[in-house]
C-alpha cells in the first residue's frame, strides 16, 4: 500500500512528494527543497521513518520543481530520472535560476529517462507513467491505478490547469492531455498535483473552468 508525504517547499509553494510503502523502500518526486531549512525537513521525515530512498523522479523540468535535483541525488546516492522529452527544460534552468533569486542552484543531470508505458518499481508497489505534454513538453504524471493515485505535476489543479505560456507549453497540447489521459481514470482517482491540494477526477471533469467535460 503506497503512503504519500507532501512537502510545500520554496516561494513558488511547490507541492514535493515522498511515495513509500511497507517494506520502506521510497521514491522522491520533484524536489523542490532549496533552503536548508527544507533540505532538513525532507531528510528528517526520511530518517524518521526509516526508508530507503530507491529513485529521485521528475514529473518535468521547471525551477520550482528541480530546486532540491542535487541535493537529493547526492544525499541519497539515487539516480535521477526525468521523462525522455524534458532534457532540454531540465537543462535550461541553469540558465535563469538567478533571475529568479535561486543563486546558489546546482544542476542535475539525469541518468536515466522514462517514456510513456515505462513502470517505476519500488517495494511492493509500482507507477506507471504517462506523457502529458502541454505544460513542459517533455511533462509526464505517475499513476497506481489500483489506489487511484495520480502524481500529477503541474497538468491538472483543483480548479485550474497548468500554465501554458512558459517554452515549449501549448494549451491546447494541455486540453488534449487531460481530456485523453487523465480523463480516461476512474472518477475516484485523486489527483496529487505540483501546487495546492489534492483533487479528483470526477470533480474537475464537473467544474473546472478551463477543462470540465459538458453533459
Amino acid at each position: 500500500m503506497i503512503k504519500i508525504k507532501p512537502f510545500t517547499f520554496n516561494p513558488f509553494m511547490e507541492n514535493t512528494y515522498v511515495l513509500f510503502d511497507e517494506t520502506k523502500e521510497a521514491v522522491i518526486i520533484d524536489p523542490g527543497c532549496y533552503e536548508e531549512e527544507e533540505k532538513n525537513e525532507l531528510v528528517k521525515f526520511i530518517e524518521s521513518e526509516g526508508l530507503n530512498v530507491k529513485m529521485l523522479l521528475n514529473t518535468h523540468g521547471h525551477i520550482d520543481h528541480v530546486l532540491g535535483n542535487d541535493f537529493v541525488k547526492n544525499q541519497f546516492s539515487v539516480d535521477l530520472i526525468i521523462g525522455e522529452h524534458d532534457e532540454a527544460t531540465l537543462r535550461s534552468v541553469e540558465a535563469y535560476a538567478s533571475n529568479y533569486g535561486f543563486q546558489s542552484y546546482v544542476s542535475a543531470k539525469p541518468d536515466k529517462f522514462l517514456k510513456e508505458g515505462d513502470t517505476v518499481n519500488f517495494g511492493k508497489s509500482s507507477l506507471k507513467v504517462y506523457f502529458t505534454p502541454g505544460h513542459a513538453p517533455g511533462h509526464i504524471v505517475f499513476v497506481n491505478e489500483e489506489q487511484n493515485i495520480c502524481i500529477g505535476g503541474d497538468v491538472l489543479f483543483e480548479g485550474s490547469i497548468g500554465r501554458t505560456d512558459l517554452p515549449g507549453g501549448d494549451f491546447d497540447t494541455l486540453i488534449q492531455s487531460i481530456h485523453f489521459k487523465l480523463f480516461k481514470f476512474d472518477d475516484n482517482m485523486v489527483v496529487y498535483p505540483g501546487h495546492g491540494g489534492p483533487t479528483t477526477i470526477r470533480d474537475e471533469k464537473a467544474t473546472n473552468p478551463f477543462c470540465a467535460i459538458k453533459k
